[in-house]
This record gives C-alpha cells, sequence and structure tokens, in this order.
C-alpha cells in the first residue's frame, strides 16, 4: 500500500509547485512599476500626425545585351601577328585538311578543356582529357581538339603539347603552339 501512495503524494506536489508559479508570475506581472513613462510615450507618439511618404523610385528598364563576338577569336587568346612568317611561300605550306572527319574534343575551344590525367598502354602514351562537360576523352599523339585544328604532338606526364593551325591574316596559316598542363 505505501507505494500506491507514493504516486498521489508527487501529484500533490506538483500542483502544489505549479499553482505557486502562476502566484509568483501573477505578482510579477501586476505592477506597472517603471511603466509609466513608457506608456506615456506610446500615447504621444500614436497621437503624432502621420508623415509624407516618399513616392516609389522609378527604375529604368532592363535592355537585354546581345554577345555577337561569339564566333570570334577570343581576347584572352594569344594574338596571331599577320607578319610573323618569313615568307607567303612558307605559309602557303600549312594548312589545315578540311576533308577529314572532326574528332569530338574539335567542337570545345582549347581553353575549355584540360588535362586530368596520364595512362601509358603498351608503348603508346594517352592523355586525358576533360570537355567542359565533365566528360574524360582519352586522345594520342596525332588526335586534334579545339576549334582552331589543334593536334596533339606530345603527351608527356605533365603536359599535353597541341599545334594549331590559325588564319595568318593576310589569307594563308600559321602554326601556333599550345600547352595543356596537368590540372
Amino acid at each position: 500500500m505505501p507505494s500506491q501512495l507514493l504516486p498521489l503524494r508527487n501529484v500533490g506536489a506538483f500542483r502544489l509547485t505549479v499553482l505557486s508559479m502562476l502566484c509568483l508570475l501573477l505578482a510579477a506581472c501586476s505592477r506597472s512599476g517603471g511603466m509609466e513613462d513608457l506608456q506615456q510615450y506610446v500615447i504621444e507618439v500614436t497621437l503624432r500626425p502621420g508623415g509624407e511618404v516618399e513616392p516609389m523610385p522609378v527604375f529604368q528598364p532592363y535592355e537585354a545585351f546581345t554577345y555577337s563576338a561569339a564566333s570570334m577569336r577570343s581576347p584572352f587568346d594569344v594574338p596571331v601577328m599577320a607578319g610573323a612568317s618569313d615568307s607567303d611561300e612558307r605559309v602557303n605550306q600549312v594548312q589545315p585538311d578540311f576533308n577529314r572527319v572532326p574528332e569530338p574534343l574539335e567542337s570545345f575551344g582549347l581553353p575549355s578543356l584540360g588535362m586530368v590525367g596520364m595512362i601509358t598502354r603498351g608503348n603508346r602514351t594517352l592523355a586525358l582529357i576533360r570537355d567542359e562537360t565533365g566528360t574524360i576523352h582519352r586522345v594520342g599523339i596525332g588526335n586534334y581538339l579545339g576549334r582552331n585544328h589543334g593536334r596533339i604532338v606530345s603527351v608527356t606526364a605533365t603536359a599535353t603539347e597541341v599545334m594549331e593551325i590559325v588564319p595568318s591574316g593576310n589569307g594563308g596559316w600559321l602554326e601556333r603552339p599550345q600547352t595543356l598542363l596537368l590540372q
């Protein structure tokens, strides 16, 4: 029997504790000591006349910009010097092969490609090149990449050397070396 009385005693103590807390809370909130000045300030503020609201600012309409130089040479690439060739005969010897089937990496600009690794199969070294979509391609010496007829001429553990063929500006073509460093 003593075990049954124990929970009833605890319930009574709990009720007594809750009741005393409520009394303390009501006693603390019933005083308004030190609040008269705050109540007076609130009354003064509500009786003040309302002020003028500034009109909304007028925004200029947005004008869309169309970038029309996307097909031109990037301003961040090394410029091709028109007078860099020794003679017109040498310029006419270099020319891209327009009859071959383009390889997948030729649809990307060289700055958007990056070397992420290198593997060796037998006596052939292949570079692992990541395009701008995140796809990794295996390419070796003789493969083409970039929009300027770039052909891979060397693959090392830290870099891929590419020889691009670019217009010279006087109707001919120039070879321009580029390097894709291991990222």
